[in-house]
């Protein structure tokens, strides 16, 4: 039986060095750099998306109202004459909500949607979201979104 004179170095585990890790974390940076500002601006235009669905939802919800009752809801009622029933008699008695799923929404940027009669272009109501910035007016994703009132309103 022969032994080795040269006996082979043990072997340690296979493990990264802390330089391998670095110069990983530092490419997976760099993409995210890269995509992450396509991301974010997506979401933004996802939102105002989501505020003209809720809106034509909400469309739909006042004029189910307006059939039924036989008028639109008042100013002072707002929106929140689909959760609740009305306080005058004659709507009371002809109301059959709710006519929404779950609590009234509030807009994609927690703001609440804005009711006024009338609306633009022949609309009998407007219903809308101020957009990102909250405030009447702007552009891109601060502008408003849904059915507006008319100008100068």
């Amino acid at each position: 039986m022969m032994l080795n004179r040269f006996p082979r170095p043990l072997r340690l585990s296979g493990g990264f060095t802390l330089l391998e890790m670095l110069v990983v974390l530092v490419i997976i940076g760099l993409i995210a750099s890269l995509v992450g500002p396509r991301l974010f601006s997506r979401v933004d235009s996802s939102k105002v998306q989501v505020a003209d669905t809720q809106s034509r939802m909400l469309r739909g919800a006042v004029e189910t109202f307006r059939l039924e009752v036989g008028r639109l809801p008042t100013v002072d009622e707002g929106l929140g004459a689909l959760t609740k029933q009305p306080t005058d008699e004659r709507a009371r008695t002809r109301w059959r909500g709710p006519y929404l799923d779950e609590a009234l929404p509030a807009d994609p940027w927690g703001n609440p949607y804005q009711y006024s009669i009338p609306g633009r272009d022949g609309l009998p109501f407007a219903l809308y979201s101020f957009g990102a910035d909250g405030k009447a007016g702007g552009e891109g994703n601060d502008a408003d979104v849904g059915f507006l009132p008319p100008a100068g309103q």
